[in-house]
């Protein structure tokens, strides 16, 4: 099967080579040749370094260290639902529930991501890259259970063009475009991202069910939470689908850093930031985000997720090892700052990232005029001595 496979695919390829109306169409078809296969062009020579790691192996370890955050999001959908109508299920009907909930978004995300990236590299003539392999599911985790498809597929739309394939494709962009389509969804469809109504399934429609989160009820200045530290940090709380469990996010974060994957430099960095100004905060404390006891700043809400997904994006985050040092440690401050001084804001991470992956070419740059003078000072030296 796999041999007759490969040789319809090799055959397919070379038909539409030789076709003048239809050679266009060479970079779908590779794409679907990467995704099956392995690819098989190795490197001759010219090369001063040989690896196994390509960008497709690369994420598929992205992919992998997202499953135990998404197959405990649908576990948590559906049991936020039954929890809140009182109705006792087995983990196997929440896990039914949550799944027949977020499949969907993640076909439309796909169906809807791919398409565009298929279009543009035909459109180009270029190949088709694997980075939206994980874009397309990221999305959907990061929404709420009941946003319609239609706006996961237009917030899908806005990122891969205009924060993605508008510089340059794969590799190019400036911002997280999983966090953009957030973005746009949270300023194009707001009731459909803020208040106590989104977070549960069918929360909008039976009244038995609210669905604050922990961070909106503290934005309203209550401190009044009825969740405990270990229900926060396992991630048994109201949220967007797959963020609210740190245990899960620390979990992908070890396999992102086993793997090489992910920055631990940037990853400790926003904890640092954010736990140094959740403290100083607290010794504040004149409201109830300010009070709130710094160390659940960084188990609540998007945060963790944020920190290891999102901000360790290798496009968008710092490159120089020191850079990514004050990366993370300004993305942990400017996220409790959000928080704390915009309530409409209550989460403050999205911002928070998406704010320094702009900034992120600014620090790299003096990151590397600061080395530039210092070995200039050194040479000068030496040639002084010398």
């Amino acid at each position: 099967m796999k041999n007759k496979l490969r040789h319809t695919i090799d055959s397919l390829k070379n038909d539409l080579r030789y076709s003048s109306n239809l050679k266009k169409f060479v970079p779908a078809v590779n794409a679907f040749d990467t995704f099956l296969f392995v690819p098989n062009v190795v490197t001759k020579s010219g090369a001063h370094i040989r690896d196994a790691v390509d960008l497709k192996r690369t994420m598929i370890t992205v992919i992998i260290s997202l499953v135990p955050a998404l197959l405990f999001g649908m576990w948590n959908t559906g049991f936020q639902h039954y929890s809140q109508l009182g109705e006792s299920v087995s983990l196997f009907e929440s896990f039914g529930f949550g799944f027949t909930r977020i499949f969907p978004m993640i076909a439309v995300s796909y169906a809807v991501g791919l398409a565009i990236e298929f279009g543009f590299a035909i459109y180009r003539g270029h190949e088709v890259n694997e980075g939206y392999l994980v874009t397309g599911l990221l999305i959907p985790m990061i929404m709420p259970v009941d946003i319609p498809l239609w706006m996961v597929g237009v917030s899908v739309a806005f990122a891969v063009i205009i924060a993605k394939e508008a510089f340059g494709g794969t590799g190019m962009n400036i911002l997280n475009p999983a966090l953009t389509a957030r973005a746009f969804a949270f300023f194009a469809y707001p009731t459909y991202m803020s208040g106590d109504k989104v977070w549960v399934a069918d929360a909008s429609t039976i009244d038995a069910i609210s669905g604050e989160t922990i961070l909106g009820t503290l934005a309203a200045n209550n401190p009044s939470i009825q969740y405990s530290w270990w229900d926060m940090f396992v991630g048994v709380v109201p949220g967007s689908i797959a963020e609210t469990s740190t245990l899960m996010a620390l979990i992908g974060a070890f396999i992102l850093i086993f793997a090489g994957v992910g920055s631990w430099r940037i990853m400790l960095g926003c904890l640092i930031g954010g736990a140094f100004t959740g403290l100083i905060f607290n010794l504040l404390g004149v409201n109830a985000l300010m009070s709130f006891p710094f160390y659940l700043h960084l188990v609540v809400g998007g945060f963790a997720f944020g920190v290891v997904f999102m901000a360790t994006d290798p496009v968008s985050a710092a490159q120089t090892t020191k850079g990514k040092w004050i990366y993370g440690v300004l993305v942990g401050i400017f996220c409790i700052l959000i928080r704390v001084f915009n309530p409409a804001y209550p989460e403050g991470v999205m911002l928070a990232i998406l704010l320094m992956n702009v900034f992120a070419p600014t620090i790299d740059h003096y990151v590397v005029s600061a080395n530039i003078r210092k070995r200039k000072r050194r040479w000068q030296l030496a040639k002084a001595n010398g």
